[in-house]
């Protein structure tokens, strides 16, 4: 890692919570020191890799993938139309590019696909617009923050934008075709404020989840937890000028108590939103799963699924999923100072709800969660639960964490249930044979229709994994999915069994020149599938996985 990536993990990443105390200039210090390299002189003007052909977006009708989960509803499913691959095709998968990010360690974002054009951002706060075919880079800018979201795309007559979010809680609009930036909003000035969860954006509004590492910076018996209350907010696509911001706690922390180490504590706080949202123009309303909360008094909008006004962004319904799920860092310590007197399991929601219409009509929402139940809810009766279904243990870092995906006939949910097992070196390693598997439930009951065990591919191997952590993606017939042990897998959609596997923990020749292009781990971000190909980024070192800094490209046919 360079220093300048070092400093974004002090700053806004995994490593803010032991930073926080730090000057700036300590920081900058800390960053030199453990990287053993000096901060570049300045932002340098040469883009390696960069695309011979100055030509512009292509025009297309229809977006080959957008934002998180592809559509509005959040369904990480791509029809033949769209997809352009299918499950015939699968076996025949080939790596065609490698694009790799530069002195980084951890791939947290997908990309987001509009013609010929693929975007992207990094860790370190790069954004990206390449090639979809040679991987060559049309453009390049930087945030102030690293990005973990998906950004999403708007295509029209007269303008082709492109939506970043950070760790800092920054929303961007880029002109897609140039890179040159056209607003910036901060959407929340609480400290370790951030955006996980990629804005949706329909007709003129963009709709923004904003969430904390808070939860992690409780770890400090010192610190005043918690402050942080998590929101939706709908920004004007035109100039970024908020038009509402909701919070999923209505009232202001207060003073609660003063623990044992005489550190004052607040609440109530958390219940942020992780995810994107799910937007229902035709019912005007968007929806959102949420967090646990932080400290006392426990919410009842914590862990739930909640439905908004996309007008004016009034709560008009929430159904708790998990009572009492009081959680953070300081829950894992041995005094637990800042731990509620009721600690929860920390089962909260990553990823977002779908929305699905069975051929009887009848409207779901279903959300996956990381106490490993699947909730289907009804969105027309204040989110009546119609089933659940519990398919492993679950935990802080068990259950389903980032998401599923669904088509027609199933909700296709990858579980995590990993675990870790501590080291002497305090670099915590993962139990190869603890965790993974892909279930398929049946949309209208929940009833698992097919379970694929996870395969044993971590023998004589550091730092890996069976969990499916990171959310699936499905087209007709198959449905993609990756591990921490660094395999991209197809499974067929009719019973489960494995179509194509792809070991991508391994070296690169990357088209962009990078001499240390490395996978590893695949965990928050999922597989991308659009016109023919198959996105997949590889790297994820937090929790015990494996780092790596790459993106690649696969097709069945030589394009």
């Amino acid at each position: 890692m360079s220093a300048e990536s070092v400093l974004q993990s002090l700053k806004h990443g995994p490593m803010k919570p032991q930073a926080e105390k730090l000057t700036p200039a300590q920081k900058r210090a800390v960053a030199e020191y453990v990287s053993g390299k000096n901060f570049h002189a300045g932002a340098s003007s040469h883009v390696a890799g960069k695309c011979s052909s100055t030509e512009a977006h292509e025009a297309v009708s229809d977006l080959g993938w957008n934002g998180w989960g592809a559509n509005l509803t959040n369904t990480r499913f791509q029809s033949q139309q769209s997809s352009q691959l299918s499950a015939a095709d699968v076996s025949k998968l080939k790596l065609r590019w490698t694009f790799a990010f530069p002195e980084q360690s951890r791939m947290a974002a997908q990309p987001a696909i509009s013609g010929n054009r693929l975007y992207i951002g990094s860790a370190d706060g790069n954004i990206y617009s390449l090639n979809v075919d040679t991987g060559c880079v049309y453009w390049k800018s930087h945030l102030e923050a690293g990005i973990r979201a998906a950004p999403s795309l708007i295509t029209s007559k007269d303008q082709r934008l492109a939506i970043f979010a950070d760790l800092a809680a920054n929303v961007y609009a880029f002109d897609a075709n140039t890179g040159k930036r056209i607003w910036q909003k901060k959407v929340e000035e609480f400290p370790g404020a951030r955006i996980s969860g990629s804005p949706q954006v329909y007709e003129n509004t963009i709709y923004v989840p904003v969430s904390s590492v808070e939860e992690n910076t409780s770890y400090d018996a010192k610190y005043e937890c918690c402050r942080f209350r998590g929101s939706m907010v709908a920004l004007g696509l035109s100039n970024g000028q908020q038009i509402w911001k909701t919070y999923t706690i209505p009232d202001p922390p207060e003073k609660t108590k003063i623990n044992r180490n005489g550190t004052q504590l607040w609440g109530p706080s958390g219940v942020g939103v992780w995810s994107p949202p799910t937007l229902d123009p035709d019912h005007k309303r968007l929806y959102i799963t949420s967090g646990n909360n932080y400290s006392e008094p426990a919410t009842s909008t914590s862990d739930a699924i909640l439905a908004l006004d996309m007008k004016t962004g009034k709560i008009i319904w929430s159904r708790q999923i998990t009572a009492k799920d009081i959680y953070n860092g300081n829950c894992e310590t041995k005094d637990k100072l800042n731990c509620s007197s009721g600690p929860g399991p920390d089962s909260d929601f990553g990823g977002p709800p779908i929305l699905l219409i069975l051929p009887s009509g009848q409207r779901l929402l279903i959300a996956s969660q990381k106490s490993s139940v699947v909730t289907a809810v009804d969105p027309d009766h204040e989110g009546e639960i119609i089933w659940q279904t519990r398919i492993g243990q679950g935990g802080p870092l068990g259950g389903i964490e980032w998401g599923s995906s669904a088509d027609a006939d199933h909700i296709y949910a990858p579980l995590s249930d990993t675990t870790l097992i501590p080291q002497k070196n305090d670099d915590p390693d993962l139990n190869p044979n603890k965790g993974g598997g892909v279930f398929a439930l049946d949309l209208a009951t929940g009833k698992v229709a097919w379970h694929t065990p996870p395969l044993s591919a971590c023998a004589g191997r550091q730092h890996c994994g069976p969990a499916n952590s990171a959310p699936p993606t499905a087209i007709p017939g198959a449905v993609f999915a990756g591990a921490v042990d660094g395999h991209i897998r197809a499974y067929s959609t009719k019973d489960g069994h494995i179509l194509w596997d792809y070991n991508t923990a391994r070296a690169y020749r990357a088209v962009n020149g990078v001499a240390n292009a490395r996978g590893g781990s695949i965990d928050s971000a999922g597989p991308v599938v659009a016109a023919g190909r198959l996105f997949v980024v590889s790297g994820y070192p937090l929790w015990g996985g494996q780092p790596g800094n790459v993106l690649l490209m696969f097709s069945a046919e030589e394009n």
